[in-house]
Formats: structure tokens, sequence, C-alpha cells
């Protein structure tokens, strides 16, 4: 989206902090705020793990319907989707939330509190952000905004995780949205400092070694996986990270073997690769393949003769794509704008959300927390604090609005 583009529907922030309208909007989030913490919860206790979101996405399609949107559905990946008409389609913002969390079926979601702290898996992440969505669609009702632009809201499935961004993806370049989309914003979790407009790749793998299996006494000598594993795992601990840029691997989980005196016939483990810099990453995916069949090599050329060798298998599960939203483009001058404009100094970041995927693909997009404060994220013990909320939802609201433009009365 190119700055003339947006001259067309606002001049700037501190144009809409003027209008009646959008401080009606103001009045209307924070005289709501005990409504909105309500309803994160209830969004919390609907389970949502990973390829399983529909209950959650349910939710979302009755939410959406009840804000006035037009067109709401459910996809074909799964997202729920609805469309804010403007005046015009152009320019077309999405305002995004994603419904999965990393926490397995069966997961108990029930939200406790100890003091103003809500208590649960994925509270923040993101049911503080897909709150945000419905909290700013109620308020612009609420305030009878008309903006000129369109604003499209999307409640995203598969960010987390083996997900891959499934939700995301299919919305940018499949859906009949794709080559629609101007700028896209996601809310991922709390804070109202942040914005992320440097997507971190990511490579993730699911490694499988498979052999004969045995007696731990009797047949000692049989190529072990599980000490294949072990030996991929050592290789890559001793990888020579560069002090710049930021660049990280992870052993995630390691699975095989069915008792303490038997060899086993398989393992498995699910790595995490991630760097600043593609070129890097490049790098460390390289060295990883390379050491995975290098320790299948040496198992194999242990093993007593006449033994079958291991056989390898190497699945890429999950692939995020890097680059960024450019410090000085008009989007990330405008979140800094609002930021600002809520009373707080803006911090720029890097980091794997939804927002990789448009800005791998050229389209301005950045993730922004939904305020309030949060801590032990993806952990059974996370937390959400919702006190400063409203300054968050002001800061969404602002941003969207200085994007779309609001029509005069």
């Amino acid at each position: 989206m190119s700055t003339a583009q947006l001259s067309k529907t606002v001049k700037d922030v501190q144009t809409l902090l003027k209008r009646s309208e959008v401080q009606e909007a103001f009045k209307f989030i924070e005289s709501h705020l005990k409504k909105i913490t309500d309803e994160q919860i209830r969004i919390c206790q609907i389970a949502a793990p990973p390829f399983a979101e529909q209950k959650r996405a349910a939710y979302f399609q009755g939410r959406f319907s009840d804000l006035g949107l037009r067109d709401v559905h459910i996809d074909q990946e799964g997202n729920c989707v609805g469309l804010r008409q403007g005046e015009r389609e152009s320019p077309l913002l999405v305002i995004s939330a994603h419904l999965d969390t990393v926490f397995r079926e069966g997961t108990d979601v029930t939200v406790s509190r100890s003091g103003q702290k809500l208590l649960a898996p994925g509270i923040s992440d993101d049911c503080c952000g897909l709150v945000a969505l419905v909290a700013i669609g109620d308020a612009l009702q609420a305030a009878d905004i008309q903006t000129e632009g369109s604003v499209l809201f999307v409640a995203t499935v598969g960010e987390e995780g083996e997900g891959n961004l499934r939700g995301v993806r299919h919305l940018m370049t499949t859906s009949s949205w794709a080559n629609r989309i101007e700028a896209f914003i996601s809310f991922d979790g709390a804070e109202i400092d942040r914005i992320t407009n440097q997507a971190l790749g990511s490579r993730r793998y699911r490694v499988g070694f498979r052999g004969e299996g045995g007696h731990s006494w009797g047949d000692f000598g049989v190529a072990n996986p599980v000490h294949a594993a072990g030996r991929a795992i050592t290789k890559l601990a001793s990888y020579p990270l560069p002090l710049e840029p930021r660049t990280t691997f992870n052993v995630g989980r390691v699975e095989g073997g069915s008792s303490v005196n038997s060899i086993p016939q398989d393992a498995s483990m699910e790595v995490d690769l991630r760097s600043e810099s593609a070129e890097e990453l490049l790098k460390l995916d390289a060295f990883f393949r390379r050491a995975v069949r290098e320790a299948t090599e040496d198992e194999n050329a242990a093993r007593r003769a006449g033994e079958r060798p291991l056989q390898l298998t190497v699945q890429l599960i999950g692939e995020r794509p890097s680059g960024q939203t450019s410090a000085d483009s008009t989007l990330v001058q405008l979140a800094i704008e609002a930021t600002e404009a809520v009373g707080t100094q803006a911090r720029l970041n890097q980091a794997s959300t939804d927002s990789n995927l448009p800005i791998s693909l050229g389209i301005p997009a950045i993730t922004i927390g939904a305020g309030g404060t949060s801590g032990n994220s993806h952990t059974l013990d996370e937390w959400y604090d919702p006190r400063g909320r409203e300054f968050g939802l002001k800061r969404g609201l602002l941003l969207a609005l200085s994007i779309v433009g609001v029509v005069e009365n």
C-alpha cells in the first residue's frame, strides 16, 4: 500500500483523535472492559487444540454476525471471515487473531483467577487477541463509524506449531480474498508497545530412525534408532552459532523405545530451526540435514556384521518465510503514531506470527499486542492481566481507522 493510497483516506492519527465518533468508540471501550474480559474467558474455555479449532470458529461466526459483518462464513481451511464494508473496497485491511493454541486435545482450559490475573492455557496467546477483534468491532458499531475503505475480520487457524500458518496461507494465496488485501494487522498476545514488523523465518522437521530392534543383551550390536538420534542431537549441538544475526535451534520432542531392556525399532525427534537471516537459516538447515545423515551412517557403521542398517526419514513439517515491513513504511509509521497517541513508546521487534506470510508476499503487515500484560506463554501456567487493556484496544482501533479512513458526517 502506498502513501498516495493512504492519503485518500485519512490525514494522520491526530486528526482521528479529534473526531467525536472516535472519542465515542473510546468511551465504549472504557465502559465495557468487564464485559470484554468476560468474553475473553468464554473464548478461552472453548478448546481449540491444533487442527481442532472448529468450535471456537463457530463461536466467532456468531459474533461476527452480531457485529453486522457481511459474508460471514468459515472458509475451506477453517478460518472465520467477515467483511465490514466501507464506502468502497479499497483499501482492504485485514485485522486478525489466531484461533488455535499449542495445547493438545483434553487440556483443561478452565479459567481461574488470582487477584487481577486470569489463569488458563491460551488465555493470552491468543485469547486476548481474539477478544480484541470483537471489542473493536463492537466499538465501531456502537459509535456508528463509517469507513472509506473496508475491513476484513479474520480469526485464523493453524498459526501455532505444526499448523504452519495454514489459515493465513489460505487467506492470502488461494481464498477469494487473495490478491485483494492491501494491508494486514494481526493481534497476538498482550502488551501495547510491541510492533512486530520483521518476520522471523523458521524450518521445522520430524526425523525418524527405523531399525530391527531386539533384546538389549542378546541382540546388542543391532543398530539402535535412539542412539542414532542421540548422535544427531550431539552433532546439531556443536553447530557454531553466529553472534549476529541471532540464530537458534531446538530439539523439542524425542520419542522411541518400549522398555529399558529393549533395543527400539523406532525413534523420532522434532526440530525447530530459526534465524533472523534467511541466508543463515539456510546454512543451519544444511548443517542439520547433514548431521542427521551422518549420525545414521555412524550408527550403521558401528552395527554388528550382517545386521540391517537403520532407515532414515526427514520430513519438513513447517516452513515460515522471513522478511520485513520496513520501519519507514506507511503502515509501521502509522502504528508508531497510534502507539504514541495512547501514551506509550513504540518498540519494533521480530517474531514468527501470521504476519510472516503477507510480509513474504510483499503486503504491508505487522503484528501488535492487544493490551494488558501476560506471562508463561505456551505453558499450563499461562496468565493474563487485563489492566491497561483499553490502551491496546484504542491503539488497534486508531491504527485500523488510520488505514481505511473515516467518512465525513
